[in-house]
């Protein structure tokens, strides 16, 4: 073979090359590089989260029930107390005088009573005695009657005896009410003490209103006042008015705000995992006691009830969360988040949210009989069934169809159940193992059923991930 010949064949070789290497510049060129995932069977948590803070369940504000200075504080912030402890004490002099002076009374209207009582008993025995000589009386009068009738006496004996009976049942009536009246008197004496008693349980009243104890076990979050200050009463909320807050402990909540879109999911009794800013590292457990009806302006967390503008703006519901263990590091005010779980569906067929895509499915035919081109009017009217004039989208995926070595993708519409983090359930449109296209979102925003992919599920760059 002759050198010349050599060189011909060489320069066709290249060319051939050439031509194939071009061809496949160009086909590859036509091909929208996807990044791709697969339906996978796993279990699927929905979480809806809030932000709030710790409360207690119960608190209290112990207000001042009497008017003067504080003499005694008898605990500071962050002391723990019980059921009917001493925590302050107001100036009690003119109320405890009255308790002196009013218990002198008592015992003064007590020895009434008993010196009432003696002059009953007094009576009494004056009636025994009337009794007694009445009865004597009666037998002198009998026996002088029997002899005056016999002529045995004189009249004036008669007559003498007579007026002795009289007088002596004169008597008896006498001190029978003598008797009727000490008693009356001794009722009266005892009515005294009893007045004298309630006027005493008014002025113990008082007397207690200036000290203050605690209506439960709990935690002393607040003291506002100092030992000499003087306080006031009946004005709720005012300088003065309040001695302390007390918080009890025993149950604790994170009141958290949970957004409008996601309160229609969230239920009593859904188990919550909840964090706080000033304990990390810690989860503790709990489960939702409370979900609120009104809606809170998340600018200034009114109501809307109580909102007196109509400016459409963000709103948020109050959510209640009972942790399940207390613990002693938790205080009234501190920062906590909320993770509470809506929905746990197990072995679920899943895919990532950002596979979702709405389309017109009559277009997407149109498109897919075009292989991803761009068809005419006539051709997107002729694959949906009726013409409309405002397309019906619906929600889907793009699934990875190999069609002779060649990759292309083909919407597929899909129903969708309970929606986690970052998957969510297929309920119907697909199955286990199907490759989908997850993105990336500048492609998936244009792509079309029937395109020609390849896949590409190299990291996507901060570029990619802001356009």
């Amino acid at each position: 073979m002759t050198t010349k010949k050599i060189v011909l064949i060489a320069v066709a070789v290249l060319v051939l090359a050439g031509i194939v290497i071009g061809s496949i510049l160009h086909s590859q060129g036509s091909v929208t590089p996807v990044a791709t995932g697969k339906v996978v069977r796993q279990d699927l948590v929905a979480v809806v989260s809030g932000t709030g803070q710790i409360k207690p369940k119960t608190y209290v504000n112990v207000g001042a029930t009497a008017f003067g200075r504080i003499t005694h504080l008898y605990v500071k912030e962050g002391d723990h107390v019980k059921a009917g402890q001493l925590v302050a004490t107001v100036e009690s002099e003119q109320p405890a005088s009255a308790v002196q002076a009013q218990n002198a009374t008592i015992a003064a209207s007590k020895t009434d009573v008993q010196s009432y009582t003696a002059a009953e008993r007094t009576a009494e025995a004056n009636v025994e005695q009337a009794k007694a000589d009445l009865e004597q009386k009666k037998f002198d009068f009998e026996r002088a009657q029997g002899l005056y009738n016999e002529k045995l006496i004189a009249k004036q004996d008669y007559d003498a005896k007579k007026a002795a009976y009289d007088v002596s049942m004169a008597t008896l009536q006498q001190r029978v009410a003598a008797v009727a009246q000490a008693k009356a008197q001794t009722e009266s004496a005892r009515g005294h003490v009893e007045q004298a008693v309630a006027t005493l349980r008014g002025n113990n009243y008082s007397l207690g209103l200036t000290q203050s104890r605690a209506p439960f076990n709990a935690l002393v979050t607040n003291v506002p006042v100092r030992e000499g200050e003087t306080v006031v009463v009946g004005i709720q909320n005012a300088e003065g008015s309040t001695l302390m807050t007390l918080a009890d402990m025993s149950v604790i909540t994170a009141e958290v705000k949970v957004d409008e879109t996601d309160i229609v999911n969230v239920q009593l009794n859904q188990p919550v995992d909840v964090t706080v800013d000033a304990l990390p590292g810690r989860v503790f457990k709990g489960h939702v006691t409370e979900v609120g009806d009104q809606a809170l302006l998340r600018t200034t967390g009114l109501a809307t009830s109580q909102s007196t503008t109509g400016t459409e703006e963000a709103k948020d519901f109050k959510v209640v969360v009972t942790l399940d263990q207390p613990s002693d590091d938790l205080k009234p005010g501190l920062s906590a988040t909320a993770k509470i779980t809506t929905a746990h569906q197990k072995d679920v067929m899943t895919i990532p949210i950002q596979a979702l895509v709405q389309r017109d499915p009559a277009k997407e035919k149109a498109f897919a009989a075009s292989n991803g081109k761009t068809p005419g009017a006539g051709a997107v009217a002729t694959a949906g069934a009726t013409p409309v004039s405002k397309p019906q989208t619906v929600q889907g995926v793009y699934i990875l169809q190999n069609e002779k070595k060649k990759l292309r993708a083909v919407f597929v519409p899909v129903t969708t159940g309970v929606t986690g983090a970052t998957e969510i359930e297929v309920t119907s449109g697909l199955k286990p193992g199907d490759e989908i296209v997850t993105g990336r979102y500048k492609i998936l925003r244009s792509l079309k059923s029937g395109t020609l992919v390849k896949r590409d599920n190299t990291p996507e760059s901060e570029a990619d991930k802001s356009s």
